[in-house]
C-alpha cells in the first residue's frame, strides 16, 4: 500500500482506536481482524472491540491517572470513549459499560466509517505498508512468530483471567446490601461475610480444582490480574486486604464493617446482570459454582459465564518501539494495545490513539503531536521506550507521569488530591492545545 492508505491489523479497543484516527485524518483504513473466522479461547463474540475481562474502565475522577487518562482521550475525540460514555452503567465513581451495547456501537461506528474497509481473517505476516499492529496479548501463534522475527525484539507471556458473571434474579437480596464504597452512590450489591464464613470460603477455595493452563506459573500471573485462589495461596487475609476488603462499606442492617465483602457490579444496561469484582479465576466451572456459592446471597447463582484464563503475550518494548509506539528505524510500522507492554482497556486504547495520530500525521506530511510525559498519554509512550531491567505491564499511575516542578520559593502540594488535580490541569491544557491542531473535538 502506498500514499494515504494504511493496514490496522486487530479489531480490538486499540485497533479500532487506531482505524478511527487515521479514518478521521483522511487516510484509507484496511482493519482486518480475524473474528470470526477463528477466534481466541478468550473471545465470546464476532463484535470489535469486546471485552474479554470486566466492563470496568476503572475510575472517572481527575484526581485518578486513569481518569485523567480518559479526559485526554475525549479532549482527542476518541471512539473508545465516546461508546464508552454513550453506554455507561451504574458503577459510582468508575466508568462501567454494557458490554454487549458498547461493542455493537464500536462495530457499527467502524463499519460504517466511509474510509475504513474491513476484512475478516487471519493476518499471519508483517504488512509491507504504513502500518499499526494492534492484535493484542491474544496474538495468533503465526503473526507472533512474525512479530518475534522483527529485528531487536523479544517476547514475553504472561497469564490474564476474567471475573465469572451472574444474572441478578438467582442472587438472594436478603443477604445483600447495595451501597458504594465510602457511601459514594449505591451502584455495586454487597454480600458481607463473617469471620467465620470467611474462613469457609478461604478453605474451599484453597481446596478447589483449577483448570490446568498450560505453561502456567503462578510467578507469570500479571498482578492486576491475579486469580482469587492465587491471592489465597499468598495469605490467609491477602483477600480480605484485596478484592474482599470491607473498607469503606458499612452493612446499614448492623452498622458495621463485615469482616469481608464480595462486591457485584452492574454488567448491562439492563440490569439482569453482575460481575463479581475482582474475582478473576482458573477454578474449573463445577468448583467455581460450589466455592463461589458459598458467598452470602450466591448459594443459588446462576453464572451467565464463568471465570476463565487464558495465555497473554506482550513485547519486550524498550529498545524496539520509540515513545510514539513506532518500531525505531521503521517509522512507518507501529504498534498499540496490551501487546506493547500498556496493561488495560484504557491504556490500550490510548495507545492506539497515539499510534493512530502519529502514522496520520506521517501520511499526511506531518508532524506527529509530541504527546511529553506530564501528560498520561505520554507517559504510557514513557513506559514503552524506557528501559528496564523487569519490563512488565503496566497500568496508568501517576507515578508513571512527571511530578509538578517545584521553584524555590515555592511550596510543594502536598494534600495529594490536590496535587493530582493540579497534574491533571496541567495535563489537560496541554492536551487542549494539541486537540486544535489534530482535528480532536
Amino acid at each position: 500500500m502506498t500514499g494515504r492508505e494504511a493496514t490496522v491489523i486487530g479489531g480490538g479497543l486499540a485497533g479500532c482506536e487506531a482505524a478511527w484516527q487515521l479514518a478521521e485524518h483522511g487516510i484509507h483504513v484496511h482493519l482486518v481482524e480475524m473474528k470470526p473466522v477463528r477466534k481466541s479461547p478468550a473471545h465470546h463474540t464476532d463484535k470489535f472491540a469486546e471485552l474479554v475481562c470486566s466492563n470496568s474502565f476503572r475510575s472517572d475522577r481527575l484526581s485518578n491517572a486513569v481518569g485523567l487518562l480518559k479526559e485526554e482521550m475525549r479532549i482527542l475525540g476518541s471512539l473508545i470513549m465516546k461508546c464508552a460514555d454513550s453506554t455507561r452503567v451504574p458503577a459510582g465513581g468508575a466508568l462501567a459499560v454494557d458490554r454487549d451495547r458498547f461493542a455493537e456501537m464500536v462495530t457499527k461506528s467502524i463499519e460504517c466509517h466511509p474510509n475504513i474497509h474491513t476484512e475478516h481473517t487471519e493476518a499471519s505476516r508483517i504488512p509491507e505498508g504504513p502500518s499499526i499492529i494492534a492484535t493484542g496479548p491474544l496474538t495468533s501463534e503465526a503473526l507472533s512468530e512474525a512479530i518475534a522475527g522483527l529485528p531487536g525484539l523479544s517476547t514475553l507471556n504472561f497469564f490474564d483471567a476474567a471475573a465469572p458473571i451472574v444474572t441478578k434474579d438467582s442472587l438472594n437480596d436478603n443477604k445483600l446490601f447495595r451501597l458504594s464504597r465510602y457511601n459514594r452512590g449505591s451502584d455495586y450489591l454487597n454480600a458481607p461475610m463473617n469471620e467465620e464464613e470467611y474462613g469457609v470460603f478461604i478453605r474451599e477455595l484453597l481446596n478447589a480444582e483449577t483448570a490446568p493452563v498450560h505453561g502456567f506459573e503462578e510467578s507469570m500471573v500479571f498482578e492486576g490480574c491475579m486469580p482469587i485462589e492465587s491471592m489465597a495461596k499468598r495469605g490467609y487475609m491477602v483477600p480480605a486486604f484485596g478484592p474482599m476488603k470491607p473498607v469503606g462499606l458499612v452493612d446499614p442492617r448492623t452498622g458495621k464493617e463485615p469482616f469481608a465483602v464480595v462486591q457485584l457490579r452492574q454488567d448491562d444496561a439492563a440490569d439482569t446482570l453482575y460481575n463479581l469484582v475482582g474475582f478473576q479465576t482458573r477454578l474449573k466451572f463445577g468448583e467455581q459454582k460450589r466455592v463461589f456459592g458459598l458467598i452470602p446471597g450466591l448459594e443459588n447463582a446462576e453464572f451467565a459465564r464463568y471465570g476463565v484464563m487464558h495465555r497473554n503475550t506482550f513485547m519486550s518494548s524498550p529498545g524496539f518501539l520509540n515513545e510514539r509506539f513506532e518500531m525505531i528505524g521503521r517509522e512507518e510500522l507501529c504498534f498499540a494495545g496490551q501487546i506493547t507492554g500498556v496493561e488495560g482497556y484504557v491504556e490500550s486504547a490510548g495507545s492506539g490513539l497515539v499510534a493512530g495520530l502519529t502514522l496520520a500525521a506521517r501520511l499526511n506530511g506531518e508532524e506527529p503531536p509530541l504527546f511529553p510525559s506530564f501528560t498520561a498519554l505520554g507517559s504510557l509512550g514513557k513506559h514503552v521506550s524506557t528501559f528496564n531491567r523487569d519490563f512488565q505491564p503496566m497500568n496508568c499511575t501517576f507515578g508513571m507521569i512527571d511530578p509538578l516542578p517545584v521553584t524555590p520559593g515555592q511550596k510543594r502540594i502536598r494534600k495529594k488530591q490536590e496535587r493530582y488535580e493540579a497534574i491533571a490541569a496541567r495535563s489537560l491544557e496541554y492536551i487542549r492545545k494539541i486537540s486544535n491542531n489534530t482535528g480532536g473535538r
